[in-house]
């Protein structure tokens, strides 16, 4: 008698990420409570299967789902709201303004939301989000049905959310206490970067971190100017001082690491940090290139972030990935510097193993979350496929995901959401824009 399992999914390719580099042909996943349970060729799979649930992926391929290691998920209702200007100016003169104007948990919540959707539809399953009111964006993580490691932001100066950084961490600490049992939801420390977060403020972001077991995100050499301030008010570059305080390890996500030079590279390979990599948005802020292609040398760890959709203005690791490797192999002189697996592996494992969700997340082996993204291969852009992982990553996009599973569950079917309605999406964004506009205009 056949298995009882509540599904089963058939590919013409599956691309696990573990063990690397693998591509298995026909084969099926099989899926009970939420976990895979097996990975196996077609045959046997119906031989031994009964689920209740079928899923048959002709010309697709099977990736686990993608995991967006930074972002400021409710930022993007200020997407394009001052485009095509220098990061510090666009901060201080635009972005910042208009948080201190509009952010409230009703905007983080609703932004969340639209972010979710985005996400949810280009085969995200988890983001690592950056921003004020935590607590609204995990109640919109956990409506849109996915999976989110939600920072505890801290900073040096008071906001409409806390007052300094001892409220920051407080407040923070209720949210992760509040939501502690729930499955999809997980946490980070993110004092926000070394320019707004002082010595005090990181020994006690340190402590909690070591006391409660949380990885720490932060913004990390993001832009020359950075540096040139860390040296006149320390006397010592970000990365040395957060190595004086103890803050580099494995526990560390530094996000950006634009400007590094080759005593960085190894300080942060050698403490196992690991990197959250943006690239489109450092192109578009015109911060830098990451040296990407030394890092991996010096074996960082190394995710994909999209950053916040203000400053990208897509979240879409597809287009991270291919323009991470693409960045790579122009930088280095190397075509092989990033090749396809390693970019895909960026956008799964690497993201879940900065989290610390590595053993839930990342990758299709049995006994982990059965968070899955299906990407259909029927278009005539994506005709022919010799080598379906180099079609993921140089050749498909985001519009190309068809669906998508959290924890077993479908939230993308044939291209639309089950959880949310995008047109009642589309028309909370457009109120906003228009309580922004209004605001901006006055």
């Amino acid at each position: 008698m056949n298995t009882p399992i509540d599904l089963l999914i058939e590919a013409r390719w599956i691309v696990p990420v573990e063990p690397a580099g693998a591509v298995l042909e026909d084969h099926a996943v099989a899926v009970d409570k939420g976990r895979i349970i097996a990975i196996l060729p077609q045959d046997q799979a119906a031989a031994r299967f009964a689920p209740r649930e079928l899923k048959r992926l002709e010309n697709h391929v099977l990736i686990p789902g993608l995991v967006n290691l930074h972002t400021h998920a409710a930022m993007t209702l200020l997407r394009g709201l001052a485009d095509d200007l220098p990061l510090m100016e666009w901060l201080q003169q635009h972005i910042w303004p208009a948080e201190t104007k509009h952010v409230s948990p009703q905007f983080v919540h609703d932004g969340t939301l639209l972010a979710c959707a985005e996400m949810l539809r280009g085969g995200v399953t988890c983001f690592n989000d950056m921003y004020f009111f935590p607590k609204a964006a995990a109640e919109a993580a956990l409506a849109s049905g996915m999976r989110a490691s939600i920072g505890l932001i801290a900073l040096d100066f008071p906001t409409a959310y806390a007052a300094d950084t001892d409220d920051y961490l407080a407040k923070g600490l209720a949210v992760r206490d509040e939501f502690r049992e729930e499955p999809l939801i997980s946490f980070c420390l993110a004092p926000h970067a070394p320019y707004t977060v002082s010595d005090r403020s990181f020994a006690k972001v340190l402590t909690l971190a070591e006391q409660i077991e949380l990885p720490i995100h932060l913004h990390l050499h993001e832009t020359a100017q950075e540096i040139d301030d860390s040296l006149r008010d320390f006397g010592v570059r970000p990365i040395e001082r957060l190595r004086r305080l103890g803050l580099l390890s494995p526990g560390l996500i530094g996000v950006h690491t634009v400007h590094l030079n080759h005593e960085e590279i190894g300080l942060l390979a050698a403490h196992g940090c690991s990197i959250a990599h943006c690239p489109s948005s450092n192109l578009k802020l015109a911060s830098g290139i990451a040296p990407i292609a030394d890092l991996l040398r010096q074996g960082a760890n190394i995710g994909l972030g999209t950053d916040g959709a203000a400053s990208n203005n897509r979240l879409d690791l597809f287009q991270e990935m291919r323009l991470a490797a693409l960045l790579a192999k122009g930088q280095s002189g190397r075509a092989d510097a990033v090749n396809a697996h390693q970019a895909l592996r960026m956008a799964t494992l690497a993201g879940a193993q900065a989290l610390g969700l590595d053993a839930l997340i990342g990758s299709i082996a049995p006994g982990k979350a059965a968070d899955l993204c299906a990407v259909s291969f029927d278009n005539i852009g994506l005709a022919p496929c010799y080598d379906p992982v180099s079609h993921l990553v140089y050749t498909a996009g985001c519009e190309h995901v068809s669906d998508v599973w959290v924890a077993g569950r479908m939230r993308v079917e044939n291209r639309q959401l089950l959880e949310n309605n995008e047109i009642e999406l589309i028309k909370l964004a457009t109120l906003w824009q228009n309580k922004i506009c209004s605001r901006k205009l006055s």
